[in-house]
């Protein structure tokens, strides 16, 4: 079975799909240690990692050389955080998408913010990207290729359950293989969304939405926790580089139970 059909098959199983974000090839070596099934990338992490702010301010090339080298460092299926496809021209945005799949990739992430500004794009327009990148891929031998449509309705609409809805409706027409709703985690909302959608639902971790096996009651397929362990990571260093300096002393580094990650 090759990466992108097991992909698909951890979204159909009894229990939800709980996704971990890598941001560079350390982390996504201990998260694949760990046990987890499959892991994504979180382009917000990718970014700080590189000494960005998220929001396509790395280049796809950049983004293209760490996916080949997490997906030859680990053995589970990667999908990968494009954001909106590094391009406002589609031609652009459905040959990256492309690119993803050639590097062995089992998916992608796929948003419909608008570029450095607030706002949407507009969901005609989101629904013929998706369809191209749909037809690219399937004309290539990817048709088996994850597309997880991100909607950003509930980060930027003040009522966007509706919205949501129609915009997912449109996006699984045009081909997508899956929902992401990042913000949503009103429970009655939650459900709504399962009972009008036929394709798996992917949310994400929140302050307030972190139970997986709560998520897994209510019809949720695919649980992400996209930039909260990256940022944790970064906060540990900030804290512990700010104690070193301050107390002039390096005891604390090793209050831990050593390094327990296997390197090739």
């Amino acid at each position: 079975m090759n990466k992108r059909i097991q992909f698909k098959a951890l979204h159909q199983q009894g229990e939800l799909l709980f996704l971990p974000n890598a941001w560079d090839l350390l982390s996504a070596l201990v998260l694949e240690q760990c046990g987890f099934k499959a892991l994504g990338t979180t382009s917000w992490g990718v970014a700080n990692a590189m000494g960005y702010k998220d929001g396509e301010n790395i280049t796809f090339r950049d983004l293209a050389r760490l996916t080949k080298k997490i997906i030859s460092a680990v053995d589970i299926p990667v999908t990968v955080d494009i954001e909106s496809g590094y391009s406002n021209d589609i031609k652009t945005v459905v040959d990256n998408a492309l690119r993803i799949a050639e590097l062995g990739a089992a998916g992608i992430n796929f948003e419909d913010s608008v570029k450095n500004s607030a706002g949407l794009i507009d969901a005609l327009t989101q629904n013929k990207l998706i369809e191209k990148m749909r037809s690219q891929l399937d004309n290539n031998g990817y048709s088996d290729f994850f597309i997880n449509a991100r909607t950003d309705t509930y980060l930027q609409l003040e009522n966007p359950f509706e919205e949501t809805i129609n915009r997912a409706k449109q996006y699984i027409e045009s081909g997508a293989n899956g929902i992401f709703v990042p913000g949503l985690a009103q429970e009655g909302d939650i459900k709504k969304m399962v009972e009008s959608i036929n394709v798996p639902l992917n949310l994400m971790s929140l302050p307030h939405l972190t139970d997986v096996e709560s998520l897994n009651n209510l019809g949720v397929r695919r649980f992400s926790i996209g930039n909260s362990l990256s940022d944790a990571t970064t906060a540990f260093i900030e804290q512990q580089s700010q104690q070193i300096f301050t107390n002039k002393n390096t005891k604390n580094l090793y209050a831990h139970n050593g390094v327990k990650t296997v390197f090739g």
